[in-house]
């Protein structure tokens, strides 16, 4: 990828173009083998961004990157988030493991009982497919909050 540009890049530009880096950094195979290695990769991923989004990422029996997907876009405060479109995906690659992902815009990433509530469901219904969740990171600014750390999952 060329990266080169002749006018001044904005902020959220920059912030793309760092995204698109680390995304050409990681790539299938690495291994998510720590709540801190995740929370590094989805806060490059997800702080910048001014609204919710909700991503995934799909991995393999051995915790190895299938694919990161950000699935669900929301506005500021929310993003509806549809298990059986987690499952069909999660199904489609072949994932063993999924690390749910997403960010709170405001900055704070302490989890709502909506982000409790939503992460129940999805690993309820992929339970019923063999699919495990690993974790479940909300990002706020500079931070990330683990739901496998908080024991939450």
């Amino acid at each position: 990828m060329n990266y080169v540009t002749t006018s001044p890049m904005t902020a959220r530009e920059v912030l793309e173009v760092a995204s698109n880096l680390l995304t050409e950094k990681y790539k299938r195979g690495d291994v998510f083998t720590s709540p801190e290695i995740t929370r590094q990769f989805l806060t490059d991923k997800l702080t910048h961004l001014e609204h919710e989004v909700f991503a995934v990422v799909f991995l393999d029996t051995q915790n190895r990157l299938i694919e990161y997907q950000e699935m669900f876009r929301g506005t500021i405060d929310g993003a509806a988030v549809y298990p059986r479109e987690v499952v069909k995906e999660a199904l489609r690659l072949n994932a063993a493991a999924v690390i749910f992902a997403h960010n709170h815009p405001s900055g704070i990433p302490e989890p709502s009982q909506a982000d409790r509530s939503i992460t129940d469901r999805l690993s309820q219904a992929l339970r019923l497919v063999d699919i495990r969740v690993v974790d479940h990171l909300v990002i706020g600014g500079k931070y990330g909050v683990s739901f496998a750390e908080r024991g939450y999952l």
